[in-house]
C-alpha cells in the first residue's frame, strides 16, 4: 500500500511515521509513505499558496492550483487509482470501520489544509472523501494525516506479526478493550484479577469478553446498544454480569 500526504510542513511528519512498527513495515516494503511539500508546485516566485477568500472574511484559503499540480504529480507517480481524502473538520469522524476499509486500497492521498480552508473548487475536483478525527479544530491536517495513515496501516496485512494483535482492540469488533496486566501480580496494594492466574483459557475468555462488556456499556453506551448480543454465550455472561451488579448494589446499601 502506498499513502502519499499532501502538506505545507513535510518535515513534521517523518519521524512519526518512519519510526516502530511503520518504519519495519516500509523496510519490509509493506507499505510506502511519501510527503510532498505543496510550496513545490506555485507557479509564483514567492512560493505563495494562500489569498484573501471571495466575499471578504478573516484570514486566508489555500489556493486550487498549487494543490491541484501536487495532486496531479501524485496521482502520475502512483501509477493507479488513487483515492484522496482531505482532512476537514467538515469531514464524517473517522472510524475504525474507515480504517479497515481504506487498508484495503492500493494509493491514498491525504490532503492537509491549513489557514481558513482549501479551494472548495479543489475538493470538488480531486477529493473523494472528507475525514474529521472529531468535534474540534486543529491548525492544519498534519496531525490528522498521521492519525489516519498510523491507524489505516496498522490494518495492512504484514504490518503487525498476527491478526490477534487488533482483533481484541478496541473498536475493531464494536468493543472497547478489556483491561490488560502484567508483573507485578500486587502493585501498590492493587492485585491483579485472580482469573488471569487461573491456566483456565477459556475462563479467561470468558472473563475478558465480560470485561469489554461492562466497560463498553459503562463508558460507550451508543456503542453498547448497537452490539448483537443475541448468542447463548453473551446472554450468560449478561445473566452474570446482572447478579454481580446486584451483589455490589446490596453491598453498598449495607455499608
Amino acid at each position: 500500500m502506498r499513502i502519499d500526504i499532501l502538506t505545507l510542513f513535510p518535515e513534521t511528519l517523518g519521524d512519526v511515521l518512519c519510526e516502530s512498527i511503520l518504519g519495519r513495515a516500509q523496510e519490509r516494503q509493506i507499505i510506502r509513505i511519501e510527503t510532498h511539500q505543496i510550496r513545490d508546485y506555485t507557479a509564483n516566485k514567492q512560493n505563495q499558496v494562500d489569498d484573501y477568500p471571495y466575499g471578504g472574511g478573516r484570514g486566508a484559503v489555500m489556493t486550487a492550483d498549487p494543490l491541484y499540480r501536487c495532486w496531479e504529480a501524485v496521482c502520475d507517480e502512483a501509477g493507479g487509482p488513487v483515492h484522496t481524502i482531505y482532512l476537514s473538520p467538515c469531514g464524517h469522524t473517522f472510524r475504525q470501520a474507515d480504517a479497515i476499509r481504506l487498508s484495503k486500497l492500493d494509493n491514498l492521498v491525504l490532503v492537509c489544509g491549513h489557514y481558513e480552508g482549501i479551494d472548495q473548487r479543489f475538493i470538488d475536483e480531486c477529493v473523494d472523501e472528507e475525514i474529521s478525527l472529531g468535534d474540534f479544530v486543529l491548525t492544519g491536517g498534519e496531525i490528522a494525516a498521521m492519525a489516519v495513515a498510523d491507524a489505516v496501516c496498522r490494518m495492512v496485512p504484514g504490518v503487525l506479526a498476527d491478526p490477534e494483535c487488533f482483533e481484541d482492540e478496541s473498536h475493531f469488533n464494536g468493543l472497547l478493550e478489556y483491561p490488560q496486566y502484567t508483573r507485578p501480580a500486587v502493585w501498590h496494594g492493587r492485585q491483579i484479577p485472580q482469573i488471569l492466574t487461573s491456566g483456565n483459557h477459556e475462563k479467561v475468555r470468558q472473563w475478558r469478553r465480560k470485561q469489554a462488556l461492562r466497560r463498553t456499556r459503562e463508558r460507550r453506551p451508543d456503542m453498547y446498544e448497537q452490539l448483537d448480543l443475541s448468542s447463548k454465550a453473551d446472554q450468560k455472561l449478561l445473566k452474570e454480569m446482572a447478579e454481580e451488579d446486584a451483589l455490589e448494589a446490596q453491598q453498598r446499601e449495607t455499608e
